[in-house]
């Protein structure tokens, strides 16, 4: 097994310069910016991608960050949106998110633009995180009474592009469906769903896929289910092996090739606040998510 950094950078959010948005940070997004020619083909138009489901431990947060870190690894810009209370996108990122740090809580609820809150990711050129602090704890009380409270998001990423461009925008969201939640799914284009091969794989979906088509009826018309992700799979294990094929019946078109293994790399990269693929880009699990990151970028190239 591959050896850990000999001084691996634990996460730590003391405030410092590059955990501040910097003064020439738009020029960074703006589309007319010169930039190398990426290895992953880009989308002719930002993907904007939820990563959600209802059922807790699946590796969603895992999933969101990796696959952002992948795509960026071939040359793409990518935003991550963190719209989960807990902010564990943003530490995996090594942004600072403690409380009272500008982010989604403002976005959402005092309506400040996007490129006003975002961060560079410390580690991935091309990467930029808006962080969530535990004050979007608060933002579902505080939406209640506002008006298009589920098209905050939408709108404020809609303002965000007439001025800025990414490739990508990955949404993390919380494992509920609450009002955070809606949003992100009306500010999506598609869904990404990653699925443990473990027992009850499917719990969760059943509901999370009812929440779509409601969406989908009254809010945004335009989103579908395009990736499905197996995660934490052993294949020492024949229980693996059965749910693997029992989610690829359910959704033949949707799972990707790409099976993301149990890693001890994956584990313990975040409280490194990094990725897998900056802690340690040559074990198994850094390897699976540039291989998924790869799928689904030429997934989207051909119009998935």
């Amino acid at each position: 097994m591959t050896s850990s950094p000999a001084s691996p950078r634990r996460a730590s959010f003391a405030v410092a310069e590059d955990a501040v948005t910097e003064p020439d940070a738009p020029d960074d997004l703006a589309p007319g910016v010169s930039r190398e020619t990426p290895t992953l083909p880009q989308p002719g138009s930002p993907r904007i991608m939820v990563v959600a489901n209802q059922k807790g431990g699946v590796g969603k947060t895992t999933t969101a960050v990796n696959i952002a870190a992948g795509l960026a690894s071939g040359g793409l810009k990518v935003l991550v949106v963190d719209i989960d209370p807990q902010g564990n996108a943003s530490t995996a990122l090594g942004v600072e998110h403690s409380e009272g740090t500008p982010g989604t809580y403002e976005v959402l609820v005092d309506q400040e633009p996007i490129i006003d809150t975002v961060q560079r990711c410390p580690d991935l050129p091309g990467v930029w995180v808006l962080p969530a602090t535990i004050d979007l704890a608060g933002a579902e009380i505080g939406l209640v009474a506002t008006v298009s409270r589920e098209t905050r998001l939408r709108m404020a990423l809609d303002a965000f592009f007439d001025h800025y461009y990414v490739d990508y925008v990955i949404i993390d969201c919380p494992p509920s469906l609450g009002l955070l939640t809606l949003n992100a799914l009306v500010a999506a284009h598609e869904i990404m769903i990653p699925i443990q091969c473990e027992y009850y794989a499917l719990e969760g979906v059943t509901q999370l896929l009812r929440t779509i088509n409601l969406v989908k009826g009254r809010l945004n018309d335009g989103l579908v289910l395009s990736t499905v992700l197996l995660t934490m799979f052993d294949g020492r294990t024949k229980l693996a092996a059965e749910v693997a094929a029992e989610v690829r019946k359910h959704f033949e078109r949707e799972t990707l090739e790409t099976v993301i293994p149990r890693s001890v790399r994956i584990a313990e990269a975040p409280s490194y606040g990094q990725t897998v693929l900056t802690y340690q880009l040559n074990s198994v699990g850094a390897q699976a998510y540039l291989a998924a990151a790869t799928e689904i970028a030429e997934r989207g190239a051909t119009g998935f």
